[in-house]
């Protein structure tokens, strides 16, 4: 039987705080199960549980395009920061990928799993140890080798 991707979550959280980056990519294409399993994750240990799309686009709706740019990273920051608990739960981060917003979405998560475990909810794949977001012909595209952050695997047993 397959181990849910909650118990997978849990067993991996255990590892990062060996790692430079404290940063665990849950990775499945949409409708695996990332956010059932990040509110189980939420309900075992009662770190907060974002929805980094509503929470983002809430804080930057008077500003303009280029002020959303720039200020991206430290709104981020702010909405993860609010808790000042060990671990924070980020779900449904595809805002970070809009490419009007010129941002390195995992270069902005890594930035914030450096003062506390953050775990992610990533649309896509792992093919030859690279991280895949979207088809390589999409604008929002990007390829990422799988170092400095740990994954779990959603498409796999």
């Amino acid at each position: 039987m397959a181990e849910p991707i909650a118990d997978k979550i849990m067993r991996k959280v255990k590892q990062l705080d060996e790692l430079y980056h404290r940063l665990l990519l849950v990775v499945a294409p949409s409708g695996a199960g990332k956010t059932t399993a990040l509110q189980d994750v939420r309900d075992r240990t009662g770190a907060p549980l974002i929805n980094v799309n509503l929470e983002l686009s809430r804080l930057m709706l008077d500003l303009t395009q280029r002020q959303r740019a720039l200020q991206l990273p430290r709104l981020l920051r702010e909405i993860v920061d609010e808790d000042a608990g060990k671990m924070t739960l980020l779900d449904n981060i595809e805002l970070l990928f809009d490419v009007a917003l010129k941002q390195d979405p995992l270069r902005l998560l890594q930035g914030l799993s450096r003062n506390k475990t953050v775990v992610a909810s990533w649309n896509g794949t792992i093919i030859d140890g690279f991280l895949i977001y979207s088809e390589p012909a999409h604008p929002e595209f990007r390829r990422y080798p799988v170092h400095d952050f740990l994954v779990v695997d959603g498409n796999r047993e």
